[in-house]
């Protein structure tokens, strides 16, 4: 039988604030454990919590950049359940009258644009950190970290629209660019400030009814969740088509074995007995205020990206690579306005730029090469002062170094011959000396044209023109 696929994600996203959404314990990442708390984040009785406002700021910034309503009545409620990671036995978030409702956000995939309903973006704490000896689901022992307890969460819970795997990781990438643009998350998943969890299920083609569900957590990257959800889908066609039934549950994406296993059985609805939460006033939100967070916000990634297509003529799939990224997307604004030609920028970005990021593992705020940098490289490589192939060379030691292009080209002897006489000269020694090359491509073999181009520049060091090189070789011969 044909299935179609179901997916809704819940994100939770920690805040960038400097203190716990209702506490001043620091939020820095990676201290000793157990040494950001304190009575409030650890529930001791007789403590009050005080709303962060930034997180109230942030959480009305992320709505409206994801096309949300702001609800001007909004509360925090008590979800009660214990854990061991949760030291007051429930987690202060919000139930029925969240902060923001009815937001949408767009993805393209395989050329089709497809939009994908946002149920709510809501505020609440996070839990604190389990650490297991072992794998989620077989450790020998489990020890408690509750620095993270009380860290500002947003949750932000989509709409059962995504329909494949691709989809999902189309979603969670534009999610986590908006989230970067608008300032509000550093979205390191590797640091558990970007988490996802995800909810699927397969229906019959045609089908309006959901099927059963399984939730599926541990998925620590976009690739996880992209492999997860493949997987589970996989298995859930598998039990269907052989007359089996889908379990209610929560299973754990297993990244080693590449599977799913199940965790618990969710067969009955668990009633967390939300209320509203007695030690924090409700929220009233003055539109005007609204208003004026929405002015404040940024030029978003999708109109970023037809900025660049139309001011710069770049193509859909280059414009799209540079804003994915905001810090990508204003170091190409700064290279532009240093005066470097734009589709020049956009290649560099694209090409050597993010080699080098990548194999250092770095960020682009880490890069030794300043924008103006690279500019004036591009330049260089423009007027023909160094050639393609050279210019490399040069950002490699531009990279290694943090000298100007102009420097290195000077001190290494770089500059590019481009004087007719003095290619000539060795043009006319690599002919004479490869007298079956010539033959070969007076006969109609284009590759033998190759051949004589590398051994002329291997005879200039690489610093003969490339074009006059042609050029003239096919003059000569």
């Amino acid at each position: 039988m044909e299935y179609e696929v179901v997916i809704g994600l819940e994100v939770h996203t920690e805040l960038k604030t400097a203190s716990k959404i209702f506490c001043g314990c620091s939020t820095s990442f990676g201290a000793e454990q157990n040494t950001n708390v304190c009575p409030v984040c650890l529930g001791l009785p007789g403590v009050l919590p005080v709303l962060n406002a930034k997180v109230l700021e942030f959480a009305v910034r992320t709505g409206l950049a994801l096309g949300c309503r702001i609800l001007p009545f909004s509360k925090f409620d008590r979800k009660n359940y214990y854990y061991p990671d949760l030291p007051k036995n429930f987690q202060t978030s919000q139930y029925d009258l969240p902060i923001a409702v009815d937001g949408h956000l767009d993805i393209e995939v395989n050329g089709e644009t497809r939009r994908i309903g946002i149920t709510r973006v809501h505020m609440e704490e996070d839990a604190g950190k389990l650490v297991h000896a072992g794998t989620i689901a077989r450790a020998d022992y489990t020890l408690v970290d509750y620095n993270r307890t009380g860290v500002p969460l947003l949750e932000i819970v989509s709409e059962p629209d995504i329909r494949s795997a691709e989809e999902a990781k189309a979603y969670l990438e534009k999610l986590k660019a908006i989230l970067q643009y608008i300032d509000v998350s550093d979205c390191k998943m590797e640091e558990g400030s970007l988490r996802c969890d995800a909810n699927i299920s397969l229906r019959p083609k045609g089908e309006t009814k959901l099927g059963t569900k399984a939730e599926i957590k541990n998925l620590n990257s976009f690739k996880a969740v992209q492999k997860g959800l493949e997987y589970e889908a996989y298995r859930q066609a598998e039990v269907l088509d052989e007359g089996g039934r889908i379990v209610q549950e929560t299973r754990s994406w297993d990244d080693a074995r590449g599977q799913t296993v199940s965790l618990r059985s969710k067969e009955q609805a668990h009633d967390y007995r939300y209320f509203p939460e007695p030690d924090l006033v409700p929220m009233v939100v003055d539109p005007a205020w609204v208003e004026d967070i929405r002015r404040s916000l940024p030029e978003l990634p999708d109109a970023r990206q037809a900025r660049l297509m139309k001011d710069y003529g770049l193509s859909d799939y280059d414009a799209g690579v540079i804003t994915a990224s905001r810090a990508m997307a204003d170091y190409f604004d700064a290279t532009v306005a240093a005066g470097a030609d734009a589709k020049a920028a956009a290649n560099w970005l694209m090409g050597e730029f993010s080699r080098l990021l990548n194999a250092a593992g770095r960020e682009i705020g880490d890069c030794p090469v300043a924008p103006g940098q690279l500019a004036a490289l591009i330049d260089l490589q423009a007027k023909g002062t160094v050639s393609g192939k050279t210019a490399k060379t040069v950002f490699e030691e531009m990279w290694a170094s943090g000298k100007d292009a102009a420097v290195i080209v000077k001190e290494q002897g770089l500059v590019q011959i481009s004087d007719e006489g003095a290619v000539v000269a060795v043009v006319d020694k690599v002919i004479a000396a490869n007298p079956q090359s010539v033959a070969d491509f007076r006969a109609g073999k284009e590759r033998a044209l190759g051949f004589l181009v590398g051994q002329i520049m291997k005879e200039t060091k690489g610093r003969a023109n490339p074009e006059l090189v042609n050029k003239l070789l096919r003059e000569r011969m």
